[in-house]
């Protein structure tokens, strides 16, 4: 495959848009925003626009736990005072002691020593502990906050987002995160405090070789500059490409059957591999670059170490520094050293972290569904009286789906739209639920614009069968009681036999408390399909929406699907949508729709009698396409 299909295909599933357009679209193939001209989400790779806003942002899910972090500073103060002072200790006790052979004393400085040394233990002890306490209350909060998040999000977002590339920011990124929180941070904030002690101790032990050593602290910071900004392009480069890879695997696994249907497992391989092969490497730059830092550093240090013990020396030969003194010096040199040497270790966790926290941060900062109005209506008692009045809508501004559609429907009517695909069919139930808003016109419910009405009431009131089902895991009552969480037994049960699915139910193994896992893989696609309407009838809602609800089934099934549906509808505004249009011919009224406008209305018989489009779908003169 040329390269530059390679670059196409790891923007499309960077970008996460074009194939969850192209294949999940509401409807189906080609209609709502998943088909041409529906809205392409932002790419989520490249540089991080602010990093130190992201910075910002992900310490305040720390500082919310401003008691725990005061321990935790307090106990790593007395850790450095317990290294620092441990370190100075042994300047008297060799040159008392070891030096000057008197061992009077020396068991007892010895004790002390390791008493000092002990604190530093309790406390390393303690504020790890404490750290780690902290860092995973952050990562939870992180975590309800993005899935509270998602739960706020407009369907829109879902329409153009790859389900694996969200999966990947609860995972790789959320943990990456959570990595730099356990360790680096406590390595960041332990290491300048115990940088700032250990300055000062060397400055009291012997100031020339004090400056002398920190004469390399600016060639540290460059070397360490310019490996970071390599390695902070690459990370972000790699989180990105890991989405993807994410992205397509997911794609992949939940279309396995469409895979094999159209022997497209070689291809499969083929891009998967291509981009693997990108994920890999965007890796290698990123691990050599955050691999390289503490081997440089480490280095630099060692050359500064050398340096400054060998003059240290010449001091002591020449008597103006004492041996003692020099070992507590090559101590606090090699502190010096190690906070430094400690964080270029760790630039690939933070890196790797701060990617990841944009990531998140990027769903967290999108547009929520627009607020209710503050005057929005709880409909109680709603009836079911619908009214389209000169309804234009696109899901782009500039490419219009619906235009200037007016219908009405009294409440217990039956309409049905048929049309081609793509004509706008499922786009005027998206409209209904304001799954969108609409550019011009309106809609009512009973008289009032159903912007008037608060979300929540409004999707209470209208049930939706579609044709792609869904069943969480959980047992087959547990998910018919999905449609009202309130809905005793009795309900759900007499609910499940208006949909006529009691007695399938009853021949599962276990009935009704049967588990379902995989979305209900171990049913038949008409079973699902059943357990989907016995979950809208119990929901008891006066509007009732049957997207293709039998498409997917065989003719036998439909038939029994159509009995259950049959009784859903009964009492109930309705809309249906079918391409099969033996569905439709008890409908009250029957839209007919082309390019999103309705080009001939009335019941089957006046339609037949037109002898117009419906009547060439009917008889099989056209084809719906």
């Amino acid at each position: 495959m040329p390269r530059r299909d390679l670059e196409n295909l790891a923007k499309r599933y960077n970008s996460a848009s074009a194939q969850k357009m192209a294949m999940r679209g509401p409807g189906g193939p080609g209609r709502g925003p998943g088909g041409p001209g529906g809205p392409r989400s932002r790419g989520t790779g490249g540089k991080p626009k602010d990093t130190g806003k992201t910075i910002k942002r992900l310490f305040s899910y720390v500082s919310a736990y401003k008691a725990r972090m005061c321990v935790v500073f307090v106990f790593m103060v007395l850790r450095t005072l317990s290294a620092l002072a441990g370190s100075y200790m042994l300047r008297p006790i060799i040159n008392n002691y070891i030096a000057a052979g008197r061992m009077e004393g020396f068991l007892y400085a010895l004790l002390t020593l390791g008493a000092v040394y002990l604190v530093g233990i309790v406390t390393t002890y303690a504020q790890n502990r404490l750290m780690i306490t902290v860092s995973q209350n952050a990562i939870e909060k992180i975590r309800n906050d993005l899935f509270g998040k998602l739960q706020k999000l407009p369907v829109r977002f879902y329409d153009t987002e790859n389900n694996g590339e969200i999966m990947s920011r609860f995972t790789n990124d959320v943990d990456n995160i959570g990595m730099m929180l356990d360790s680096t941070l406590l390595s960041l904030v332990s290491g300048s405090i115990t940088l700032v002690g250990t300055v000062v101790m060397m400055v009291y032990t012997n100031i020339w070789l004090a400056l002398l050593t920190m004469l390399f602290t600016p060639l540290f910071m460059k070397a360490g500059s310019m490996i970071a900004s390599r390695s902070r392009k690459y990370y972000s480069a790699q989180q990105a490409a890991l989405g993807a890879v994410n992205g397509y695997i997911e794609e992949s696994v939940s279309g396995q059957k469409v895979v094999k249907v159209f022997c497209h497992e070689d291809i499969c391989e083929e891009e998967f591999g291509l981009l693997n092969s990108d994920l890999r490497n965007k890796q290698l730059n990123a691990q050599f670059f955050g691999g390289i830092m503490g081997p440089v550093l480490g280095n630099l240090s060692q050359v500064s170490y050398a340096l400054t013990i060998g003059i240290g020396g010449i001091l002591c030969a020449v008597g103006s520094f004492d041996v003692g003194g020099l070992t507590v010096f090559g101590n606090y040199a090699r502190q010096f050293s190690q906070p430094i040497n400690e964080v270029a270790n760790q630039v690939s966790t933070i890196f790797s972290a701060l990617a990841g926290a944009e990531r998140v941060f990027n769903i967290m900062d999108r547009e929520p569904e627009a607020p209710d109005a503050p005057d929005a209506l709880d409909m109680t008692d709603m009836k079911g009286h619908v009214v389209l009045d000169d309804v234009t809508f696109g899901y782009n501004p500039d490419k219009v789906i619906l235009k200037h559609i007016s219908l009405y429907a009294k409440p217990g009517q039956k309409i049905a739209f048929v049309g081609s695909t793509g004509a706008g069919k499922t786009t005027v139930t998206n409209l209904l639920n304001r799954f969108y808003d609409i550019q011009e016109g309106s809609i009512t419910i009973d008289g009032v614009d159903i912007q008037q009405i608060r979300r929540e009431t409004l999707r209470h009131n209208i049930a939706m069968v579609l044709q792609d089902t869904h069943l969480f895991t959980g047992t087959v009552m547990e998910n018919i009681r999905y449609g009202r969480l309130d809905a005793t037994d009795e309900e759900v049960i007499e609910a499940a036999k208006t949909a006529s699915a009691h007695s399938f139910i009853m021949r599962l193994a276990d009935g009704y408390d049967t588990m379902l896992e995989g979305d209900g893989q171990n049913l038949s696609q008409g079973q699902r399909q059943l357990l989907n309407i016995a979950r809208a009838a119990l929901s008891k809602a006066p509007i009732l929406v049957m997207d293709e609800a039998t498409s997917s089934v065989d003719t036998r099934t439909e038939r029994h699907i159509e009995h259950g549906m049959d009784r859903l509808m009964h009492n109930r505004t309705t809309f249906v949508i079918a391409h099969r249009l033996s569905t439709v011919r008890n409908a009250d009224a029957i839209m007919v729709l082309e390019q999103g406008e309705i080009i001939e209305r009335g019941n089957h018989d006046q339609l037949l009698a037109m002898k117009g489009r419906y009547y060439e779908l009917y008889t099989g003169k056209r084809e719906l396409d």
